[in-house]
């Protein structure tokens, strides 16, 4: 529609109105919104005489009431069902960053992924919020029927995950089997042999996709990765310190742990440290996600830097390119490289004895 917005008398930036504007070039105030937003329903000569007053009288109209005039709330939704702070604030920035300019601004809600109600659940945060869009982070953007859902409404989304997600329109696709496999191949350098994944929970892309690029280089390498040496974790804290309990009280413990992000790491580190395990000489340790915990740590931690902010804000600005532009229609997914951070918390293997 291009229907002028409700609130006529508000004042924008100098404190004109569209009420001023109006009634200076002698005009309606629907004809002025129509100007505003580019309608083809205005004649050229009533278009120039308009804008002719709007240059003059330096009307700068806000882009939240452009939004409004045009049927728009300027809002983002955010959706996700991840616990880690350190992601969701890293996330919300790079949304935030996007936002800023383009009069937008961000709701953030939480779901729970593997809710039997989960889709239902979305629809009705969508309908009473009346975001324009919606970011959607793993895990729960794992779930095809969202993006499906979502079109029905003619709500666009961007989704982000470890692998490609039918029906989204567009998404940003993180590398992590290449990232996960550079830490193998920076474990194997070093010379480790006995080599130990903490995993993330299996149910999740990003944790098989970070596994199975851990596993195919050691496969490469022809290094046997045993049942023994793998653990599954739930990427919390607690679960990668009953992990590494369990592999550091093994007769041959490994010399190398993989764990499938920082803050499990971070609970390998705990454990070494009460077992009297020197970080690097005797234990190298890896973690996965680039957090601002891996600089806060004890050795500081190598591990894989997923660029999380930059992708947010990626993703935010296609979001809104697709809120402002729908006939477009889906755009193509963008592969995120990621890259390996090594620092103090690996080293070369230890002597065997």
């Amino acid at each position: 529609m291009d229907e002028e917005p409700d609130r006529t008398s508000s004042t924008y930036p100098g404190g004109v109105t569209i009420n001023d504007i109006a009634a200076a070039a002698n005009v309606s105030i629907r004809t002025v919104s129509r100007v505003l937003n580019r309608s083809p329903k205005v004649n050229a000569e009533t278009r120039l005489q308009v804008q002719r007053v709007i240059d003059a009288m330096g009307f700068s109209p806000s882009l939240r009431a452009r939004a409004l005039a045009v049927g728009r709330s300027s809002l983002i939704g955010m959706v996700h069902d991840d616990p880690n702070a350190l992601v969701l604030d890293t996330v919300q920035r790079g949304i935030v960053d996007a936002c800023v300019g383009r009069g937008y601004e961000l709701v953030v809600h939480p779901a729970v992924h593997d809710d039997a109600d989960v889709v239902s659940e979305i629809l009705t945060f969508v309908r009473r919020s009346r975001v324009d869009g919606l970011v959607v982070l793993p895990p729960v953007s794992e779930q095809p029927a969202i993006p499906r859902a979502l079109a029905d409404l003619k709500v666009p989304v961007v989704g982000l995950a470890a692998v490609r997600i039918p029906s989204y329109p567009a998404m940003l696709v993180s590398d992590e089997r290449r990232g996960a496999h550079a830490i193998a191949d920076h474990f194997i350098a070093l010379g480790h042999r006995r080599i130990a994944i903490i995993t993330g929970p299996r149910a999740f892309h990003s944790a098989t996709e970070r596994e199975q690029g851990f596993r195919a280089a050691l496969q490469a390498a022809a290094i046997d990765l045993t049942a023994a040496y793998v653990r599954e974790g739930d990427y919390g804290f607690d679960s990668g310190v009953a992990a590494a309990e369990t592999l550091l009280a093994l007769d041959r413990r490994p010399t190398a742990i993989f764990a499938s992000n920082d803050i499990m790491a971070a609970g390998v580190l705990k454990v070494a440290t009460r077992r009297g395990i020197a970080v690097p000489a005797d234990l190298s340790v890896a973690g996965f996600d680039g957090s601002v915990l891996a600089r806060m740590v004890s050795p500081a931690l190598t591990t894989v830097h997923r660029p999380l902010r930059t992708m947010a804000s990626d993703a935010t600005t296609l979001l809104i390119d697709m809120i402002e532009d729908a006939a477009r229609g889906p755009r193509p997914d963008r592969l995120v490289d990621l890259a390996i951070e090594i620092r103090e918390s690996t080293g070369p293997a230890p002597r065997e004895t």
